[in-house]
């Protein structure tokens, strides 16, 4: 397997590089316009091909998780203890296809709302040219996750029809800081899981190293995303604050709980209903996601985003 030029670890976490951007007015957007300078310097010395990267060729051993089996949602359940080892790592690969397969869904969903409001731009402008690197690395990664969830001997796993139509809206209408901040919550998610997934001998080399490259280059994205959402929300009105931030919190809950879908129970050899049953009342894995979300939810109450409409819809999601 093609081994990674750096460690995502050593990178900062994008939450401790971001700074507030400036006004968008042609004098005070410099600092904006270099920190998309800076992004775009580090895309040209740090960027991976997953075609060349990733080890496609070597059939997929099975002796090994698709994930950290602590981040499985039945982990820790009764149901858990009952699987033998052989099932714990099919129901960890195809939990990892499901999670791969939503990170398309909403890539795409990312992809048209930067393209839209790139729209007709200065394309001069560093930051235009950062938006479109970034729209050529998601295109990247949704292939390497297709070519991984099928790697992993998984079906093509889709959120529910509703959320679905929902997310077709969402990429239609959703402007400014709504965009950027729900682009935010769900690469902060997927990053903090791949951080650990990454580092974890017990799961595929190939997975690791797909996690490895998305950490990479999100946390690029992220960066960008805290900082667009920062400018867009500097003059906002406190109706308009209220109602984005609503939105937001919408649009997190069915990111979040689309990631991983009812079906990968069945195709593990388990009894649906019953996993079902025992995932929602599974408190470690409520209690891993808050925990992991900590640096995210104090992001978005700095921006004044944690209304208590929003507070809601993510409690509702295990993320705070």
């Amino acid at each position: 397997m093609a081994s990674s030029t750096a460690r995502p670890a050593d990178q900062a976490h994008p939450s401790q590089t971001a700074t507030p951007s400036t006004p968008a007015t042609p004098a005070a957007a410099a600092p904006e316009r270099e920190a998309a300078r800076r992004l775009l310097d580090s895309s040209a010395k740090l960027s991976y091909d997953p075609a060349t990267e990733v080890d496609w060729d070597t059939p997929l051993d099975e002796g090994f998780h698709g994930m950290s089996p602590e981040w499985s949602t039945l982990y820790g359940t009764r149901y858990w203890q009952e699987l033998t080892e052989e099932q714990r790592k099919e129901l960890t690969r195809q939990e990892s296809a499901s999670v791969a397969s939503t990170g398309i869904w909403f890539e795409m969903i990312l992809q048209q709302m930067v393209l839209r409001d790139m729209y007709a731009k200065d394309p001069t402008d560093p930051r235009f040219q950062w938006a479109l690197t970034e729209v050529a690395d998601e295109c990247r990664h949704s292939i390497m996750f297709g070519r991984g969830a099928a790697k992993l001997g998984a079906p093509a796993y889709r959120p529910a029809r509703f959320v679905l139509e929902l997310g077709r809206a969402f990429k239609t209408l959703a402007v400014g800081e709504a965009a950027y901040a729900s682009i935010l919550v769900a690469e902060e998610v997927l990053d903090v899981m791949q951080r650990d997934w990454m580092r974890d001998e017990r799961v595929a080399p190939f997975v690791r190293t797909i996690n490895n490259i998305h950490v990479v280059e999100e946390s690029r994205h992220m960066k960008f995303a805290r900082e667009e959402t920062r400018a867009r929300l500097r003059h906002a009105g406190p109706v308009r604050r209220h109602v984005q931030a609503l939105v937001v919190s919408i649009a997190s809950y069915f990111i979040v709980t689309s990631m991983v879908n009812r079906e990968v129970y069945a195709n593990a050899g388990l009894d649906t209903e019953r996993a079902l049953a025992e995932a929602r009342a599974n408190e470690h894995h409520k209690s891993l996601m808050r925990s992991s979300c900590s640096g995210l939810m104090e992001f978005l109450a700095s921006c004044r985003l944690l209304t208590r409409p929003a507070l809601a819809f993510y409690k509702r999601a295990h993320l705070i």
